[in-house]
C-alpha cells in the first residue's frame, strides 16, 4: 500500500507497525585551524553558492555558520581523499548531492536525542546531520581506522562537540546504552543490518536504513518481529527513484 507523505512516497508493509569526543577548545590554535580550513576550501574547488542553493532545495534554512561548516567538511574530504581513499566521488561539487544532500535528506527521519550512525565511512550521514542538529548527540562507528581518523579530524576542525567517533565493528560496539535512532547508509542488506545493529535500537527507537532503489527483495527477509515503512526519498541532483529509506521498528512499539 502506498500513500503520499510530504512529497515522498510511503510504502506500508503488510506487517503492521504497532569513544572519543571530538570537542575543540578555544585558544590560539583555533585561528590557525580556521585559516587552514578556509585555504583548503578555496583550493578544493567547492562551489559555495551551489552548497547554499542545494541546501535550500531541501527546504532547510541554515545560517551562514552552518553553511560554512558544510563547505569545510567537503573541502577537508576532498583534501584527504587525494591521499586516502575515503570516497569514490572525487569532484567536490559532485559531493554536494552524493554526500551532503543524500545525508541531509534523512534529517526529518531522526527520532530522539541519541543517534548512532553505523558503518559511517567518511562520516556520512552522521557529520552533516550533526552540523544541522547541534542539540542531538551523534555516535559514528566504523571499523576502518583511516576513515575514523578522518571523522575525528573533521569533527575537531568543525568544532562538533556533539560527535563521538569510534573505531569498532558494529556488532562489537558496546556504548552501554541503546539509541533513539540507528541509521545506516548503504552498509548492508536489511536482514544483515538488523543482525549486526538491531540490538542498538532502543525499545521505542527506529532503525533508518538508507538504500538506493526500492529494496523489494530484501524486505521479504526482514525478521517478523520488525515492522517497516519504505519512503522514497527525493534528493535534488540525484535520479528520481534512486533513493529510499526503510524505517524499521520492533512490532508492538509506539511509532
Amino acid at each position: 500500500m502506498r500513500a503520499s507523505v510530504k512529497g515522498a512516497t510511503l510504502y506500508r508493509s503488510a506487517k503492521s507497525l504497532p569513544n572519543t569526543r571530538c570537542a575543540v577548545s578555544a585558544g590560539g590554535s583555533g585561528r590557525t585551524r580556521q585559516t587552514t580550513a578556509i585555504s583548503a576550501l578555496y583550493n578544493s574547488g567547492v562551489d559555495t553558492q551551489s552548497i547554499k542553493a542545494a541546501v535550500a532545495s531541501l527546504g532547510l534554512q541554515l545560517g551562514a555558520g552552518k553553511i560554512s561548516q558544510l563547505e569545510t567538511l567537503l573541502s577537508e574530504l576532498a583534501r584527504w581523499n587525494r591521499k586516502v581513499n575515503l570516497t569514490a566521488v572525487r569532484d567536490p561539487n559532485e559531493m554536494i548531492a552524493a554526500h551532503l544532500l543524500d545525508s541531509l535528506a534523512a534529517r526529518p527521519l531522526l527520532k530522539g536525542q541519541r543517534i548512532l550512525d553505523v558503518g559511517t565511512g567518511a562520516g556520512f550521514p552522521g557529520l552533516p546531520l550533526a552540523i544541522t542538529e547541534p542539540d542531538r548527540e551523534f555516535h559514528l562507528v566504523d571499523s576502518n581506522n583511516k576513515k575514523v581518523m578522518f571523522v575525528q579530524h573533521a569533527a575537531r576542525a568543525l568544532a562538533l562537540a556533539n560527535v563521538i567517533a569510534s573505531k569498532a565493528r558494529t556488532e562489537d560496539y558496546a556504548p552501554g546504552q541503546r539509541f533513539d535512532t540507528v541509521i545506516a547508509r548503504a552498509v548492508a542488506s536489511l536482514p544483515r543490518l538488523l543482525e549486526i545493529a538491531g540490538h542498538h535500537v532502543g525499545e521505542d527507537g527506529v532503525f533508518v536504513a538508507l538504500k538506493g532503489r526500492h529494496p523489494a527483495e530484501e524486505l521479504q527477509s526482514v525478521p517478523p518481529e520488525w515492522g517497516y515503512d519504505v519512503i522514497e526519498m527525493h534528493v535534488p541532483g540525484l535520479e528520481k527513484g534512486s533513493r529510499h529509506a526503510v524505517l524499521m521498528r520492533r512490532r508492538g512499539t509506539n511509532q
